[in-house]
């Protein structure tokens, strides 16, 4: 039988659940004989399509919204905005819990915990304390999902100069033009140290373009981006790109406490929106992202979110930014 693995495309913590699952499946479920990888993207429009998912074998998703299908076999998420519509929400909570109070049919399938920071971490802590799983083997991974995906990197200078080899590994992932990439480093990642992962040939003769590309992307939002109130704001969408390092705004401006960023890739219209991990403000006094971003059919984190539109809807995407980019300011008052 095979499982077929859906992950976040273009995201470090992706590939990292992704690979973690895998392992997870493979030492503690034992019924996949081959195991194959789809990477998703949030993109305007429907997410899933039902033939993507196997009717023969198992389908999993991680780190990406909630799918009803039936033949969704496994899914792990830790995301605020995990579920697309209310009825999603309700499917997951009917499948945790009986009428009786009981188990429900879903309880040991579907796992969603929005506190967790990544959801490498989440998936590592379920196989261990519900299957038996020895997860300190994948320490590094899990210690750098957190980081990563969580932004708790020591400082901007740390996040944009790059001198670990997770933060090169991600901008290879958040780079790649082609899902072939991530899905030929998804099953290294649990069995390799992430300098072999990176040490890799394949991974080496992407490594110095790329970085060429990251000094241009740093040169580029150092020229365009203006901080006023509090508010970094940049318009990059005549620079198409497939992704950038989204710590550039605070090591360019670190005195701002949020930015809103608008950019254009080959698929969609992107508004990204991020809290300074940084910034000196209590917590109690920060903005809900993933609220915001909710509103216009995005989601993502407390701290940071974001929202796709359609390439050809780039006045509505600049529209719903400069919008954020004032109620950030206004509370910023």
């Amino acid at each position: 039988m095979n499982c077929r693995i859906f992950y976040h495309d273009k995201c470090f913590d992706g590939a990292c659940s992704a690979s973690l699952f895998m392992r997870f499946h493979r030492e503690c479920i034992g019924t996949a004989s081959s195991f194959d990888y789809r990477g998703l993207v949030h993109r305007a429009g429907a997410l899933f399509d039902e033939s993507w998912f196997q009717a023969d074998g198992e389908n999993a998703i991680v780190d990406f919204k909630y799918s009803p299908s039936p033949r969704v076999s496994w899914w792990f998420d830790h995301h605020l905005s995990a579920f697309l519509t209310p009825e999603d929400e309700q499917h997951f909570r009917e499948g945790q819990v009986n009428p009786d109070g009981s188990p429900g049919p879903r309880a040991m399938r579907e796992f969603f915990n929005p506190d967790y920071t990544s959801c490498a971490s989440w998936i590592a802590h379920i196989a261990s304390t519900k299957f038996g799983m020895d997860v300190k083997p994948l320490a590094e991974l899990i210690h750098w999902a957190d980081i990563v995906d969580g932004a708790k990197y020591e400082s901007a200078k740390a996040a944009v100069e790059m001198a670990e080899p997770a933060m090169k590994l991600t901008m290879v992932i958040e780079s790649a033009e082609k899902s072939e990439l991530v899905q030929k480093i998804i099953p290294l990642l649990t069995e390799m140290s992430l300098q072999q992962v990176l040490d890799q040939p394949f991974v080496q003769e992407l490594l110095g373009p790329l970085m060429e590309r990251h000094r241009a992307g740093v040169e580029l939002i150092r020229e365009r981006a203006t901080c006023e109130r509090g508010v970094i704001y940049f318009d990059i969408t005549d620079q198409p790109t497939e992704g950038y390092n989204k710590f550039i705004p605070y090591y360019v401006l670190p005195e701002g406490t949020y930015n809103v960023g608008l950019s254009k890739s080959s698929f969609r219209t992107k508004v990204s929106v991020g809290t300074n991990p940084w910034t000196k403000k209590p917590a109690s006094e920060l903005a809900n992202l993933a609220a915001i971003c909710e509103r216009y059919g995005g989601g993502g984190h407390a701290r940071v979110g974001a929202i796709s539109f359609p390439v050809d809807r780039e006045a509505d995407a600049r529209k719903a930014a400069m919008e954020i980019v004032q109620e950030l300011k206004e509370s910023e008052q």
